[in-house]
């Protein structure tokens, strides 16, 4: 009843295009099984029907965040009159609020209906929609990412499965990715001497610092050899929405990563790394004799040590086994102008380095 007074008070050309939407709506919902399952679409957490979102909705920038918070920000079902029994989304207004998003809020109108990522246009506005990552009409619970379409392969536009492939819409082939950006699709390779296993097991096979159940191959239901970019890329909070939304931490991690130098090592300093690697196993030389003297300092610098960062790489290396790369901000090549690392030995944790890094010349430095 509520529903009907609404309508009647709509203008006519309004109730037209809303009634003709609603009619294209239901087609497509008869003939779409993904469709069938979309938890945008039932009735029983959407009593109002499509007038829930769609009345006085923006087409042109594909409806905008605002609509989106009417329901999933701080003031949840209350403002729009819709029941979901059971159900209670997630403010995910608190994460857009932070200092390390994706700019949803602060880029506002730049997002179009018919755009297609990657992007081909250098010069398209950087920005982050809703709409650009989540599919109301199909997407699902257990099917997020159900009605997202990927990179085109050929003349087709291969629907994605996966949130590396989700991921990479916008922050692998796009011609407008920023000056300091990389394409991480190349960076997570399975085809690197090394990288974090997002796309496939990693080819690195005594990663002896791995925290349960973390394991380099799966050999028993409980293990874990493949993570998700979410693992890393998320809320600061655990009650938060799931989903790289917003983080206190730079780099729009769930944990604290520092990146500098003459930095104190600490729980906090790698927290990132060590939610996966034993921190005992890296301080106690595990895998690198010399790990705990770079991290820590000991022996070579008053204020702390450098970066995990510093050698290794956070997503995969071009070049190197182990995600070693070298950061060019702290390390410049050796006094022969070499920057390199030999391994000397697979998996035998032996090797040398090549370089020059706070003063000392590594031409090499074995170990």
């Amino acid at each position: 009843m509520a529903l009907k007074n609404l309508l009647q008070g709509l203008p006519m050309k309004t109730l037209f295009f809303y009634k003709y939407f609603c009619l294209i709506l239901l087609v497509l919902v008869l003939t779409s099984s993904s469709l069938l399952a979309a938890t945008h679409l039932e009735g029983r957490y959407i009593t109002t029907g499509c007038a829930a979102c769609h009345l006085g909705f923006d087409f042109k920038y594909g409806g905008g965040f605002k609509r989106c918070l009417l329901c999933h920000g701080p003031d949840s079902l209350k403002s729009t009159g819709i029941t979901a029994p059971g159900v209670t989304p997630r403010n995910v207004a608190t994460d857009l609020a932070k200092n390390y998003t994706h700019p949803v809020t602060k880029s506002a109108g730049k997002h179009v209906t018919r755009e297609v990522l990657p992007e081909i246009d250098p010069n398209a506005p950087r920005h982050a929609d809703c709409a650009d990552c989540h599919k109301p009409h199909t997407s699902s619970y257990d099917a997020p990412y159900a009605g997202i379409t990927g990179k085109k392969v050929g003349n087709l536009n291969v629907p994605i499965s996966k949130e590396f492939e989700l991921c990479y819409l916008c922050h692998a082939d796009s011609a407008n990715l920023p000056v300091k950006s990389s394409n991480k699709r190349v960076e997570f390779s399975i085809n690197n001497p090394s990288f974090h296993p997002i796309e496939g097991e990693g080819k690195n096979q005594a990663v002896i610092s791995l925290i349960r159940p973390y394991r380099e191959k799966k050999s028993s239901p409980s293990d874990v050899s493949i993570i998700k970019c979410a693992d890393c890329h998320s809320s600061d909070e655990s009650t938060a929405a799931r989903g790289p939304h917003g983080s206190k931490y730079q780099g729009l991690l769930s944990d604290n990563y520092t990146t500098g130098d003459n930095v104190a090592e600490s729980s906090f300093a790698y927290g990132i790394c060590y939610k996966c690697h034993k921190r005992s196993s890296i301080l106690g030389n595990e895998s690198f004799i010399s790990h705990s003297r770079h991290i820590t300092g000991e022996r070579n610098f008053k204020g702390g040590g450098t970066s995990c960062y510093t050698c290794h790489s956070s997503h995969g290396s071009v070049e190197n086994r182990y995600l070693i790369r070298f950061n060019r901000e702290f390390v410049t090549e050796s006094s022969t102008g070499k920057l390199k690392f030999v391994e000397k030995g697979s998996y035998t944790f032996h090797g040398e380095c090549w370089l020059s890094c706070h003063g000392v010349d590594h031409n090499p430095k074995s170990y």
